[in-house]
């Protein structure tokens, strides 16, 4: 993967390296076609989310549409919902 052009707001992504290997994450921002920021809910709360390069992320075709309208929205979300959403992808672990 080269940049963020197949990468869109509230996908579900999978840390491929770095301390937080193997962790599974939502795409909270697009910085540039490099970087963009990610949260889980737990560690990474969206008040303070991880900057991450690209190359370094699991992309899945999982896309929660409802988490990119919010954000685009600029509605409130919070941990607890981000958590929800990843319940599914963790328990695959």
């Amino acid at each position: 993967m080269e940049g963020t052009g197949d990468i869109a707001i509230g996908q579900v992504v999978k840390s491929g390296a770095g301390r937080d290997k193997g962790n599974i994450f939502l795409i909270l921002g697009i910085i540039d076609y490099k970087y963009v920021y990610i949260v889980d809910g737990e560690m990474r709360k969206i008040s303070n989310p991880k900057k991450k390069k690209i190359n370094h992320l699991i992309i899945y075709n999982t896309v929660f549409i409802e988490f990119q309208d919010k954000i685009k929205n600029g509605e409130k979300i919070n941990n607890a919902y981000v958590r929800k959403l990843l319940e599914p992808f963790k328990k695959m672990l």
